[in-house]
């Protein structure tokens, strides 16, 4: 099966709820993609991932909202949801709620900082709450 749509459809949604890893591709300045791995969750309209102010994925979705999500199951990576959509809001506002959402979920451990990574961090990155619009969608499992 293989159906592309602007919808995720509930067959694939637990890709996106994690904990599965996703990868996100934005657009360089020069034009290359870059891929980095993100953890997501899906509030039923946007793909929503979390990464820190002053990141090169947050400048490039900043100057370039396209992007690709990729995400597949890791016991059968034929069964896979590639999400292509736009950034429609990127917030400060409930980003710390959120990536301490996406802490406990992914890792087990919340907060995100003093749990994760080094308390020490918060006091230089600040988290920045990105919600995608699927514009394009294609589900696969073979």
């Amino acid at each position: 099966m293989n159906t592309a749509t602007a919808t995720i459809p509930e067959s694939h949604r637990d890709l996106l709820d994690g904990p599965v890893c996703a990868a996100l591709t934005t657009v360089m300045p020069d034009g290359q993609p870059q891929s980095t791995v993100v953890w997501c969750n899906y509030d039923g309209a946007h793909v929503l991932i979390n990464t820190m102010r002053g990141f090169r994925k947050e400048k490039n979705m900043r100057a370039n909202p396209k992007v690709t999500l990729l995400v597949y199951e890791p016991h059968n990576p034929l069964r896979y949801l590639e999400v292509r959509g736009e950034v429609v809001e990127m917030t400060e506002a409930g980003a710390m709620d959120h990536l301490n959402r996406l802490s406990e979920l992914y890792t087990g451990q919340s907060p995100y900082f003093g749990e994760v990574v080094s308390a020490d961090f918060q006091a230089r990155e600040t988290p920045v709450l990105c919600k995608i619009f699927p514009t394009h969608v294609t589900a696969a499992a073979f």
